[in-house]
């Protein structure tokens, strides 16, 4: 898996991680920081969308018994991570797939040049 940050979808929401997999597959992993965040946070379904799994990742601390089942969790701290639980698939249609790679790629190889060559930041991409 290779991850982004950051990453607006289609419907103007924007995912905390999207990550790639070697397969092709998408998975969107939204970040709860605390139990707050996550009952102040009502638009985590509509990343299914726009991915083949959506996880939650959150500290150790956090009582994941609140999370829903649905979805898949990660349970991280600084060190590193690990996956407590998969999430479902729900595999995405080809031509949203399609579309999702293609931003995926646009949006990285967009951030790799701004690193590379400063001067030459490009404009954020517009929603497709």
């Amino acid at each position: 898996m290779r991850c982004i940050p950051e990453v607006t979808l289609a419907n103007g929401r924007r995912a905390d991680l999207m990550a790639l997999g070697a397969k092709g597959e998408l998975w969107i992993i939204e970040i709860k920081s605390s139990l707050e965040d996550f009952r102040a946070d009502s638009k985590w379904p509509e990343y299914r969308d726009f991915s083949d799994r959506v996880y939650f990742a959150v500290a150790p601390d956090f009582p994941t018994d609140v999370l829903p089942t649905d979805a898949g969790l990660l349970v991280c701290d600084r060190y590193g991570g690990e996956m407590v639980r998969d999430a479902p698939a729900h595999d995405l249609p080809p031509a949203r797939r399609r579309a999702l790679m293609m931003r995926f790629a646009r949006v990285a190889a967009g951030r790799l040049m701004t690193i590379s060559d400063p001067e030459q930041a490009l404009e954020p991409l517009p929603r497709e």
